[in-house]
């Protein structure tokens, strides 16, 4: 078998006319569509319009020329096969040995925020796909491509043997229906959206690759990073990455965690973050204040973890970010003074991020959680309360003061890991109980890393107290108020017991579970 005709329809046209120059210099014929067979003419590469081979001309504006049984009787057929041998001779149809198609930028399409309804639609590939899945099934005898960057591949065997190896053909053809099904993935997404409909009945999901990963949560798992197509501006899979060693599975699931509570806040805030739980939150008038009382926090646990901070790192910042161990530092950008400062730390990674938008512009998307045979899907919690949507259920009134600091540690508490409870106090955090099996337990593991600071300082917690006990913890410690949902049916013991010792209690009416 030799490779004799090609069949080139592309949108993304880049590298097209040289990869084709040189089959025609090998004696491939050049078999092509609309644009791109106009490019080729242009410069001088002989080229048949499809026209030609189908004996029917492209017509509704391009939408039908393809979809022919000239063209894809000469994908299909099986060429060891003496029946549809003797009915390509009788049907005077020729075969297809080599497709290079891409399609139509839907992507692209729908990322304009302009896009109308109709423009999108019109961008959905229909012969290409067809094309490209005709040529992939019969990859036995046909190769075909769909990536540019394949290109040089596909010239040297050819040169070598006058075709492709099967292994190559079978390596293509995955390629194609990977390309495909995402290709229908974001349509159907698209549609989905558009219907209001976005947890149907099948769901399909799509991400491209961004890196491999040296290995996963531990040395024994493999890992890679992958990005959601269209994925918003702020986000670690759009970071820039300044300096400093790749990311590892951890680092990235830190710095994800502690991007999303530095996106809460929308005055200067610095986040550090140890295991996907905050070690220490502070707000400023700066960055650099909001950085120390971050660090003054928890000093200890802070200690090779991850910072993120909503406003451009200064050289004052940098000046004491240097002083500690750190796996990375993310930030909408940093100074020249700063980035001097840091990248005197060769291992230490630094995340140019883009600017946030505010906390209120931030919109809900699906989370997808892998279990074992399958997987659960939810919105983000993006939910945030104010003031006006605070209930007061004690006797005593919280201070324009603990006001704000129930605000903060609000914040700060849905994004610790379930049982949780945030101590905060002059906009820090100054104890987190995480993860614990009941919520006394945490409240104590808060209070204990308070120490001192505990006194005069506001509890939030991420679910109702099903007892009066924390309130009582609480008490002992010396805080002065709480912040949490309710919903408990013994409120009223928790309730009490914060009248009893003068604490003022807020309900949220809202929990915020984060296992």
């Amino acid at each position: 078998m030799s490779i004799k005709r090609a069949l080139v329809s592309v949108s993304d046209k880049q590298g097209i006319v040289d990869f084709c120059r040189e089959l025609s210099a090998m004696g491939v014929e050049i078999i092509s569509t609309g644009g791109t067979s106009s490019l080729l003419a242009k410069e001088g590469v002989p080229v048949i319009g499809i026209s030609e081979v189908t004996g029917f001309p492209e017509i509704m504006d391009g939408r039908v020329k393809t979809l022919h049984p000239a063209v894809h009787s000469g994908l299909l057929a099986v060429r060891d096969n003496v029946e549809h041998q003797q009915q390509m001779k009788e049907l005077e149809l020729g075969y297809i040995d080599l497709v290079v198609v891409n399609l139509y930028p839907f992507q692209e399409t729908i990322a304009k925020p302009d896009v109308s309804y109709e423009e999108a639609i019109e961008n959905i590939d229909i012969g290409g796909p067809t094309m490209l899945r005709s040529g992939a099934k019969n990859h036995a005898f046909v190769s075909v491509v769909v990536d540019s960057s394949d290109y040089s591949v596909v010239l040297e065997e050819i040169r070598k043997d006058g075709d492709t190896t099967l292994e190559t053909r079978k390596r293509l053809a995955a390629k194609v229906f990977r390309h495909t099904a995402a290709y229908d993935a974001l349509i159907s997404d698209y549609m989905s959206n558009v219907t209001g409909d976005p947890l149907p009945e099948r769901l399909t999901v799509t991400y491209e690759k961004i890196q491999d990963l040296r290995y996963g949560e531990n040395p024994h798992q493999t890992a890679a990073f992958y990005r959601k197509p269209l994925a918003p501006a702020g986000t670690l899979t759009t970071a820039e990455q300044l300096h400093g060693k790749e990311l590892s599975y951890n680092n990235i699931n830190d710095a994800n965690a502690a991007l999303q509570i530095v996106k809460e806040f929308n005055e200067p805030a610095v986040v550090a973050v140890k295991h996907m739980n905050p070690c220490g939150v502070g707000i400023g008038s700066n960055v650099c204040e909001a950085y120390q009382k971050a660090y003054n926090a928890d000093p200890t646990s802070i200690f090779g973890g991850i910072v993120a901070a909503n406003r451009t790192i200064d050289a004052d910042t940098a000046e004491l970010l240097k002083d500690i161990f750190l796996e990375i530092i993310l930030a909408p950008d940093f100074t020249a003074e700063a980035l001097e400062i840091l990248t005197k730390k060769k291992n230490l990674r630094l995340l140019k991020m883009g600017e946030f938008g505010s906390s209120e512009d931030r919109s809900s998307q699906f989370l997808f959680t892998s279990i074992d045979g399958g997987m659960v899907v939810q919105e983000s919690d993006v939910h945030s309360v104010n003031v006006a949507e605070l209930n007061v259920v004690t006797d005593r009134q919280p201070t324009e003061d603990e006001l704000k600091q129930l605000l903060f540690g609000w914040k700060v508490v849905k994004h610790v890991k379930s049982n949780a409870i945030v101590l905060a106090s002059d906009n820090m955090t100054v104890g987190v109980g995480a993860g614990q099996m009941n919520r006394v337990g945490s409240a104590k593991i808060a209070i204990e890393q308070a120490g001192d600071k505990a006194k005069g300082s506001v509890l939030a917690s991420d679910a109702f107290f099903p007892m009066g006990d924390t309130v009582e913890f609480a008490a002992k410690a010396g805080i002065t108020a709480i912040i949490q949902p309710g919903g408990s049916i013994k409120d009223d013991e928790s309730i009490k017991a914060a009248n009893e010792h003068g604490i003022a209690m807020v309900f949220t009416g809202v929990r915020h579970f984060k296992h």
